[in-house]
């Protein structure tokens, strides 16, 4: 869908100046770039230093370094207006995308003659640069060992990390929080980095729009600058090749968002303003939805058809659009013999299709990565999925991002896009703000989800009210929740049917707080139908048309506001402490409204209280959360 054009300005200017800015639209971040030397680039916000001197630059196999004794050529200056509505709303129904860019182009002084343009943004909300790199006389591949780019923060701020300890990772981790200085040269920290320079500033640095170049990573210089580490090409070592080009070549956009507050982080669209308008022509048949999953949460995969129908009535019962039939449904898998074109021997996957269409319920099929890639298998099975009418596919244990991966998930989107099929990806990388481009890229995982609950003790209070402020800046996140076996963190044990460590309140609000416009229910059909909190997932929908953050700190506690149509749902929840708050309700226009409640009910984490009672516009409210707790609400005008 079309974005509309409100304002689109162009200077082209010569210029002499080697040092050269751009302001955001409210002129209150400021990019300064320095193209004598080393290149380098600066940002202030309200006039405090944001990022010092960082560098800017690249290094190749068999060339010299390219970021130094440039020369400028010339300079662009863009003021762009838009706005564009998403197909797929994960925040907001219209968005706005509004910012100044500054296009510098370079050549090298002798040498190669090698020319390298820049290209930065500035935003209300934060800052993006990327590279533009050219072949050059030398015929052949250009390859890139190194990205030198930099951002250099004051020491002693604090920082949430996510260490993966290597480049080929599922990249599910908690967000520690801890100093910036501890990052070294060792260090493998994955993306969105949440940054506290002081209680009112905050960064997230992460990335947007990757194509045909590697994902990357924070680690740190002897000089304690934050620096850039890209994934290397499969067979190469960390210090050998990371990307591979002959001709024009477009860098990832490198994003730095700014809040006063880090609950304002969570409302940015920045990373899909980075990304390409919709590329599907007619993209009404992507559906976002609720699903049910299957077994394996609450016990081992048992893959026939009843257990597989019970999941399928689960998801009707609910109102829910989906189910979705997990691993082994092909049977052997990740083995060459592997056939994701039919289903196991104990399988009638006609019946159990015709079954779930006289349920309204439409049917999603897991998939092992190497099974889709063995001689192009998806060719053929993406077109039989579309004859079945399988309405998305979600594949599994990629575990990479570097350049050949990167374009392997793009691959992988334009042909499930040709057959109308959605896709969530597990054992993923970061979202980048694809999903404007390719919106049946619906969601993902890439986080610590609810499935850890199963097999560790990770998932705690404290990682779920910390994911909102680090993962999840970077887009949908496919967290799979819905446990209702709730219990207190001293109580929790690894069992199965599988527990987990907060309240049932809490579980709820997971499904107003995290953004997964595809959101896989976990839960076995007996532990949810007619108990407390089920109502409410019959009522809470997957996309939204607003979003206000009310109040929260990473890993400590939460509380949010969406809209859907005309109505409101709060969701809250706090981290292994109890926690009162008072929210303003200035975000509802003038009138009376019905609030109904679902709140912790004393010590038993199983345990709700349900109110309905009327308020109006700007009245506060006072919650209170127990350990682990949470507050779910649904707001419609009177």
């Amino acid at each position: 869908m079309k974005g509309f054009l409100f304002f689109f300005c162009i200077i082209t200017c010569r210029v002499f100046a080697q040092n050269l800015s751009i302001s955001s639209p409210d002129n209150k971040i400021t990019i300064s770039v320095n193209t004598t030397g080393l290149l380098q680039y600066t940002v202030h916000k309200n006039g405090a230093q944001i990022i010092y001197p960082s560098s800017l630059g690249f290094e190749f196999k068999g060339e010299p370094a390219m970021g130094a004794d440039m020369v400028l050529q010339d300079t662009i200056i863009r003021v762009i207006n838009d706005t564009w509505i998403p197909v797929v709303k994960s925040k907001h129904a219209v968005i706005n995308n509004n910012y100044r860019e500054l296009e510098i182009r370079l050549k090298e002084k002798g040498g190669l003659m090698r020319r390298m343009d820049l290209f930065f943004r500035a935003y209300n909300d934060g800052i993006a640069f990327r590279y533009q790199l050219y072949s050059s006389k030398k015929i052949g591949n250009k390859e890139i060992t190194k990205e030198v780019t930099g951002f250099r923060f004051t020491s002693g701020a604090k920082a949430w990390i996510a260490e993966y300890g290597g480049y080929s990772s599922s990249q599910e981790a908690p967000f520690n929080s801890r100093s910036l200085d501890s990052v070294n040269e060792h260090t493998i920290a994955g993306l969105p980095m949440l940054i506290e320079l002081n209680k009112n500033s905050y960064a997230a640095i992460t990335e947007a729009n990757i194509d045909n170049y590697p994902g990357f990573y924070l680690g740190a210089s002897q000089s304690l600058s934050l620096t850039t580490k890209l994934a290397p090409l499969p067979g190469e070592q960390e210090d050998g090749v990371k990307a591979r080009f002959s001709d024009k070549q477009f860098t990832p956009w490198r994003v730095v968002m700014l809040a006063d507050k880090p609950g304002d982080l969570i409302t940015s669209e920045i990373i899909q303003n980075l990304n390409e308008p919709c590329a599907i022509e007619d993209p009404s048949w992507i559906k976002p939805g609720m699903s049910a999953w299957d077994h394996w949460w609450s016990g081992e995969v048992k893959m026939d058809i009843p257990t597989i129908k019970k999941y399928i009535d689960l998801a009707s019962q609910m109102g829910w659009p989906y189910m979705l039939i997990d691993w082994q449904w092909y049977g052997t898998f990740n083995k060459p013999e592997a056939d994701i074109t039919k289903a196991a021997p104990q399988l009638n996957m006609p019946e159990i299709l015709e079954y779930a269409k006289s349920k309204n319920v439409r049917c999603w099929v897991w998939l092992y990565s190497t099974d889709v890639n063995l001689n192009n298998n998806f060719e053929a099975a993406f077109g039989e999925y579309e004859k079945w009418g399988i309405a998305g596919i979600k594949i599994d244990f990629m575990d990479r991002d570097d350049q050949d991966m990167v374009n392997w998930y793009h691959q992988i989107i334009k042909a499930a896009a040709a057959h109308h099929l959605m896709v969530d990806f597990h054992g993923a990388y970061k979202p980048d703000g694809i999903i404007r481009t390719y919106p049946n890229m619906i969601t993902r995982e890439g986080v610590m989800g609810e499935e850890y609950s199963k097999f560790s003790d990770k998932v705690t209070p404290r990682h779920n009210v910390t994911l909102p402020f680090t993962r999840m800046l970077a887009g949908q996140m496919d967290y799979t929740p819905g446990g209702f076996l709730n219990v207190s963190k001293k109580d929790f044990k690894q069992q199965s049917p599988t527990l987990v460590m907060n309240t049932r309140c809490a579980e709820l609000s997971k499904f107003v707080i995290y953004e997964s416009p595809f959101t896989v229910f976990c839960e076995h059909p007996d532990h949810v139908v007619g108990q407390p909190g089920a109502d409410f997932l019959r009522l809470v929908p997957t996309v939204w048309d607003d979003i206000k953050v009310l109040d929260g700190y990473p890993g400590e506690y939460i509380a949010l506001a969406k809209r859907s149509g005309k109505d409101w749902f709060i969701g809250a929840m706090t981290n292994e402490s109890k926690r009162q708050l008072s929210l303003q309700l200035d975000f509802l226009a003038a009138g009376n409204y019905e609030i109904e409640i679902w709140e912790d009910a004393g010590e038993q984490p199983q345990h709700l209280n349900k109110i309905k009672k009327t308020i109006k516009a700007g009245d506060k409210i006072k919650i209170n959360m127990a350990e682990g707790g949470g507050y779910v609400a649904k707001i419609r005008a009177l």
